[in-house]
């Protein structure tokens, strides 16, 4: 039987991310999005989300399944590569957000007769927030911790593929959008980007190391 605590947790996870990615089309740059290359899956965002739902779905799974040691494999490599990510996407979108909105926003959207910086809390919550605490607390409460090896070898490896995935993905986007997804991208030239990617893998696989450590 699964601990109800941790498929409630789990549950309710997979709703409150499903709403969010549904609810993108309610935004008022929805369309726009959409019409560029990559569409909602430029933005680093929606990757996270995706990863975190995924997690969340392979958690289900291992409630419900739990003697399938390939689904608890799959579901610890996921969380590897979720926890990280949607750590640093929320840490940077809301430090952004409340310090220096010019650089996360959008500020015109061709063809909108208002700015599109505008995204009701429910939704900002479901996509900015409740990623990286679901998969919080599920690592610290319903997981045990990664090993010296996993945590020394495995998550530089991971952060460094997943930065290197981005890092790619968003420059050919752009070079068909002539727009980065984030201004804080588009403002900056190759050089200043690079940095910019760099520095967030480091972020990702420091938090990781310390979130890690942390464990109980």
């Amino acid at each position: 039987m699964p601990r109800p605590e941790a498929f409630f947790l789990h549950g309710v996870a997979v709703g409150v991310m499903t709403y969010g990615f549904i609810s993108l089309r309610m935004l008022p740059m929805d369309g726009w999005i959409r019409a560029q290359k990559g569409g909602h899956f430029q933005f680093l965002t929606i990757q996270g989300l995706a990863t975190a739902w995924l997690t969340m779905v392979l958690s289900l799974g291992c409630d419900l399944l739990p003697s399938l040691t390939t689904l608890r494999t799959a579901k610890r490599a996921s969380l590897m590569i979720a926890l990280p990510l949607t750590f640093v996407i929320s840490a940077v979108y809301w430090s952004l957000l409340l310090f220096f909105p010019s650089l996360i926003l959008q500020r015109q959207l061709p063809g909108l007769s208002e700015p599109s910086s505008s995204i009701p809390f429910n939704i900002d919550f479901s996509l900015h927030l409740a990623p990286v605490i679901t998969l919080l607390v599920d690592f610290i409460f319903f997981e045990k911790k990664y090993t010296k090896k996993q945590a020394q070898i495995g998550s530089p490896l991971v952060v460094l593929a997943c930065g290197a995935w981005y890092s790619w993905w968003v420059e050919y986007c752009a070079s068909y959008n002539h727009t980065f997804p984030y201004p804080f991208l588009t403002e900056n030239p190759f050089n200043i980007r690079v940095g910019i990617y760099a520095f967030v893998s480091f972020l990702a696989w420091s938090c990781f190391r310390l979130m890690n450590a942390l464990h109980p």
